[in-house]
């Protein structure tokens, strides 16, 4: 048996998307700025699909702006920021995403402030509204929604609210949380958020970034005028309407994928619990996205080997996010949580293709490697 538990890293392609594509590629390949047929063909494609996007989370049309991924528009977003809505303080924490993290240290001329969390990766509420009192000049708050080692969920509603009477921006990398949990930007105001295609059964390539019609920004990457002067380069067609065709698949059966994926995951738990009472939840188990389980495995004599392992026996997994593979570093979240390095941590993510069948799998191949 062949299991894939890292959805959290990427997800397979849903069938009913491939099919969309594969129809996008055969019959609608012109250029969506070309005035032929098959060109304004092609741009009913991109419109549709940014409409079909916007409905799904609360937003309208015009606040829609394609990009390559979910890295690419927390790029934009915070370049934006800083360049067009002028920023001079960003509050952020250290848990962020190495695309947000690492962009907001790359600003020049920005004061930059980190906001306490718990051990378990909550954001200190009480200190973030210290911190946005405290800033002296225009601030951006970014703070991811679901964190994609941990999966503990940042309050929205409650970071939305103290921002507005602030008078700060708030951008939120809602990757992990977009086609998961439920989202309204009619209610909760929220400037940029960012969303990644391959992460909810879409294709790889394709994201978009959410820009609140109240600011008004401009192109970091530079072209032909496309998605209106914010974004140049020809649009990727396919992967727009595939992530449209993926985004709307998963907003109609959120609720039941949610419960599907929380029985799961608890289900795993509760077998990993057998295997030893030395396994420790890496963030909250109850403040946590279902669709992420982070766990600190016992050491052993094979610890050290435990992903190959597990690859070995055919079990995809990460330790810890798959942004960072290749580093010699480790985790920086894990780190951030005070996470012993010496003990194996493992991220187990599940997806509503995933089954008991799959968890019973994984858990007995748990036992023989600690056996």
């Amino acid at each position: 048996m062949k299991v894939y538990f890292d959805n959290a890293a990427t997800t397979p392609v849903a069938e009913e998307v491939m099919q969309e594509a594969v129809e996008v590629m055969r019959h609608h390949f012109g250029n969506p700025s070309s005035i032929h047929q098959q060109g304004r063909d092609a741009r009913s494609l991109v419109e549709l699909a940014r409409k079909k996007i916007a409905t799904c989370i609360g937003a309208q049309s015009s606040e829609i702006v394609f990009t390559a991924g979910g890295s690419e528009a927390d790029n934009l977003a915070i370049h934006a920021a800083v360049h067009d809505l002028g920023v001079k303080v960003i509050i952020t924490s250290t848990l962020e995403h190495s695309a947000v993290y690492n962009t907001i240290k790359s600003q020049k001329g920005v004061e930059v402030a980190y906001v306490n969390f718990s051990a378990q990766g909550e954001i200190d509420i009480v200190h973030l509204e210290e911190l946005l009192k405290a800033a002296k000049e225009k601030a951006l708050v970014s703070l991811m929604h679901v964190n994609n080692e941990v999966g503990t969920i940042l309050p929205l509603e409650k970071v939305s609210a103290l921002c507005l009477q602030n008078g700060a921006l708030f951008h939120s990398d809602t990757v992990q949380s977009v086609g998961h949990l439920p989202l309204n930007l009619a209610t909760t105001k929220i400037d940029f958020i960012t969303c990644s295609a391959h992460k909810l059964h879409g294709l790889k390539g394709s994201g978009f970034l959410y820009v609140s019609k109240k600011n008004k920004i401009t192109a970091q990457i530079i072209g032909g005028g496309q998605e209106r002067d914010i974004r140049g380069g020809t649009e990727n067609v396919v992967g727009i309407v595939a992530m449209a065709k993926a985004l709307s698949m998963s907003c109609e059966t959120m609720e039941q994928d949610a419960k599907k994926v929380k029985e799961l995951k608890d289900y795993f738990y509760e077998g990993l619990q057998s295997i030893s009472a030395e396994i420790r939840v890496n963030g909250s188990y109850e403040n946590s996205s279902s669709y992420i389980l982070n766990v600190c495995l016992p050491k052993n004599s094979s610890s050290s080997m435990l992903l190959f392992n597990l690859d070995i026996e055919g079990i995809a997994v990460s330790g810890g996010s798959a942004c960072s593979s290749g580093s010699h570093l480790g985790s920086r979240v894990l780190k951030e949580l005070a996470v012993d390095s010496e003990v194996p941590a493992v991220r187990f993510s599940f997806s509503r293709y995933n089954t008991k069948e799959e968890v019973d799998f994984v858990v007995e191949k748990l036992k023989k490697l600690y056996s």
